[in-house]
C-alpha cells in the first residue's frame, strides 16, 4: 500500500488547462444569459475575450512542454552530450543506492500504520465472532452420536508479518491460528522425526503425536480408558507402528466442516460489514476465509481480504502443532517415509510466540534508530524483483527457497551472531546491512553456512525469552534449507547475486518517483543476461556448477 504520492504532470497541466477554459465559457455564457444589456460606447472593452484567454493558457502549455523536453535533452546518457562528463556529473549527478533504496521503500515497499492497523481490527472482530460461534456449537465431551470430537478453544493468535512489523505492500492477507480443546480423556506424547536415520531431509523438522493414558489410580487398569477413548481415536487417529496417532488430515478436515457450520451461524449477523466466504483447502493447506467489504459499508480502510485459519493444537509454552508445509515438489509421492510411517500422522510446528518474543528482545536491545525490519521488508522486495521473468513453475520453486519465514530466520541469524543490532544498523547504514543480508542469505544457500531454525537449532536463541516444552527441548536441529537439493540452491544463489548487482537497474525501472529514472530504460528480461534468459527449470539439464563456474556465470550479466 503505497504512503506517499506523487504529482504526475503530465495529466496535471492537461486537466489545469482544461478546467480553465470550462470556467471561462461558463463565465461566457452565464454573461451572455444575463439579459438585455446596453451596448458599450465605441472605443470600450466590453470584457477580456474568450480568444485571449484561450491562446494564453495554449502558450503556457506549449512552454512547460518545451521546458519538459529540454530537460530530458540534456539528461545524463543523451547522445548530444556524450562528450560533456563534467557538465553532466555537475548538475545531473545519478541518485545512488541507498536514495533509490529509500524511494522503493516508501514508495513501493512500506505499508500504511493506520491502513494495516485498520485492517487488523477489521479481522480481529470478524474471526473473533466465528471462532465464537465455532466453540458455541460443540464442547469437548461427549455430542450426539455418543462419539468424542474435538472443539475450538474459543480464541485465536494472530501470527506472521502482519503482526510482526515487517509486512510487505498491501495488508490483504492475515494468518490466524485457532487453538483447538482436545477431550479430557485425551493425552499427547509428541515426538520429533529428527532422530529418524532413513527419513528423507524434507522431514526432519515434522513431528508425531501419539495418544497416551492419562494418570490413573494405583491399581487401576488402562482398559477402561481404552474402551472410552475408541470413539476419538477411530475419528481423528491413524495407526502408526502399533500405535494410535492424532492425524493431521483428519483434524484439518474436521476443522473445515466445523468452520463452514460456524460461518453459517454468523454469516446473517456479518451481512451489514461485509461479505465472508470460506475457501476449503487441501489435504495440507488450512481454509482461507476471503472478506469483501459490503457497498453500504462506510468504514475507513475496508479491504478485500484473506485469512488462513490454521488449526493448532496446543503443546504447552505457547508452542503449537499445526498442518506440516508442503514438500519440496508437490507432484512428487512421498516416497521418502520410512516404513510404517504414514504421511497422515505429521505434523508441523509454530513457535510464533517464540519469534515475535525474540523480535520484541532485539528490539529492546537494539540503537535508537535501527533499520533492521526495513532492511528484512526490502529484502523480500527483492524476492520479489528476483521472480520476474519466471515461468510459473520457476517461480514458484524461487518462492520456496526464499519464503519469508527463511528470510525472516536470516534477519535473526545475523543479528543473534552479534548479539543485537548496533550501531552499524541505523538508516545511513542501510544498503550495508541489505547487502550483508544477501551475502549471508548467499552463503546459506551454497553450504557454506547453515541455517538453522531460530528455536529448533543447535543454538536455542529462543529459549533465552521463555521456557519451551520437553518435545522441542529434545528434538534435533532442523536445517531450513535441508530439503532443497544442491543443484536448485545453486541456481537460487546465483539469481540472487544477479538480481543484487542488476538491483539499482530494477529499482528505476519498477519503483519510485520517474523523477529518479536518470538512464534509459532497462532491456527486456530476455537480454539482461544469461541468467535472466534462462529460468531455473530451463536450467536443470546442467549437472552441477564448481565455484570458478559459478562465479563467472555471475559476473556474465554485468558485461
Amino acid at each position: 500500500m503505497s504512503v506517499h504520492y506523487t504529482l504526475n504532470l503530465r495529466v496535471f497541466w492537461p486537466l489545469v488547462t482544461g478546467l480553465c477554459t470550462a470556467l471561462v465559457c461558463l463565465y461566457h455564457v452565464l454573461r451572455g444569459s444575463g439579459g438585455a444589456r446596453a451596448e458599450p460606447p465605441d472605443g470600450v472593452d466590453g470584457g477580456f475575450p474568450l480568444l485571449k484567454v484561450a491562446v494564453l493558457l495554449l502558450l503556457s502549455y506549449v512552454l512547460l512542454r518545451c521546458r519538459h523536453a529540454v530537460r530530458q535533452r540534456f539528461l545524463p546518457g543523451s547522445p548530444r552530450l556524450r562528450g560533456h562528463a563534467a557538465f553532466s556529473s555537475r548538475h545531473f549527478r545519478e541518485p545512488g543506492l541507498s536514495i533509490l533504496l529509500e524511494s522503493y521503500y516508501e514508495h513501493e515497499v512500506r505499508l500504511s500504520p493506520h491502513v494495516l492497523g485498520h485492517s487488523k481490527a477489521h479481522v480481529s472482530r470478524i474471526v473473533g465472532e466465528l471462532v465464537r460461534a465455532g466453540r458455541a456449537r460443540g464442547s469437548p465431551g461427549l455430542i450426539p452420536g455418543g462419539a468424542l470430537a474435538l472443539a475450538f478453544r474459543g480464541d485465536f493468535i494472530q501470527v506472521g508479518s502482519a503482526y510482526e512489523q515487517h509486512k510487505i505492500r498491501r495488508p490483504d492477507s492475515f494468518d490466524v491460528l485457532v487453538p483447538l480443546r482436545l477431550p479430557p480423556l485425551v493425552a499427547l506424547e509428541p515426538r520429533s522425526l529428527g532422530e529418524e536415520p532413513v527419513l528423507a531431509p524434507a522431514f526432519r523438522g515434522c513431528f508425531v503425536c501419539a495418544l497416551k493414558a492419562p494418570p490413573s489410580p494405583l491399581g487401576a487398569s488402562g482398559g477402561h480408558w481404552l474402551r472410552d477413548c475408541k470413539p476419538f481415536a477411530d475419528a481423528f487417529c491413524v495407526d502408526v507402528r502399533g500405535r494410535r496417532h492424532l492425524s493431521a488430515t483428519l483434524v484439518l478436515r474436521w476443522f473445515q466442516s466445523h468452520l463452514q457450520r460456524s460461518l453459517a451461524t454468523v454469516r446473517y449477523s456479518l451481512e451489514g460489514r461485509c461479505r465472508v466466504t470460506l475457501t476449503p483447502g487441501g489435504l495440507e493447506q488450512p481454509p482461507t476465509l476471503h472478506i469483501l467489504p459490503c457497498r453500504t459499508d462506510y468504514g475507513c480502510c475496508r479491504l478485500s481480504m484473506a485469512v488462513r485459519l490454521i488449526p493448532a493444537v496446543h503443546l504447552g509454552d505457547g508452542v503449537f502443532l499445526v498442518a506440516p508445509p508442503p514438500p519440496p515438489l508437490p507432484s512428487a509421492p512421498l516416497l521418502e517415509l520410512p516404513e510404517g510411517l504414514r504421511a497422515e500422522a505429521l505434523w508441523g510446528v509454530n513457535t510464533a510466540r517464540q519469534e515475535q518474543k525474540l523480535l520484541s528482545w532485539l528490539q529492546e536491545r537494539a540503537a535508537p534508530g535501527a533499520c533492521y525490519l526495513k532492511c528484512l521488508q526490502l529484502l523480500k522486495a527483492l524476492r520479489d524483483l528476483g521472480a520476474r521473468g519466471l515461468d510459473s513453475a520457476a517461480a514458484t520453486q524461487w518462492g520456496r527457497i526464499l519464503s519469508s519465514y527463511v528470510l525472516k530466520t536470516v534477519l535473526l541469524a545475523v543479528l543473534l551472531r552479534k548479539g543485537a543490532p548496533g550501531q552499524g544498523w541505523d538508516e545511513e547504514h542501510l544498503g550495508t546491512c541489505l547487502e550483508e543480508l544477501v551475502q549471508f542469505l548467499r552463503d546459506c544457500l551454497l553450504r557454506r553456512h547453515t541455517l538453522f531454525h531460530c528455536v529448533l537449532g543447535p543454538g536455542r536463541a529462543a529459549a533465552e525469552v521463555g521456557p519451551l516444552p520437553k518435545a522441542l527441548r529434545e528434538a534435533a536441529p532442523v536445517d531450513l534449507l535441508a530439503a532443497f537439493d544442491g543443484h536448485a540452491r545453486e541456481l537460487a544463489a546465483a539469481r540472487l547475486l544477479s538480481t543484487w548487482q542488476r538491483l539499482p537497474q530494477l529499482l528505476r525501472a519498477y519503483g519510485g518517483p520517474r523523477y529518479l529514472a536518470r538512464c534509459p530504460p532497462p532491456r527486456s528480461q530476455r537480454t539482461q543476461g544469461f541468467l535472466e534468459g534462462i529460468s531455473i527449470t530451463r536450467l536443470s539439464v546442467f549437472c552441477s556448477w564448481e565455484e570458478p563456474v559459478l562465479e563467472l556465470f555471475l559476473v556474465l550479466p554485468n558485461l
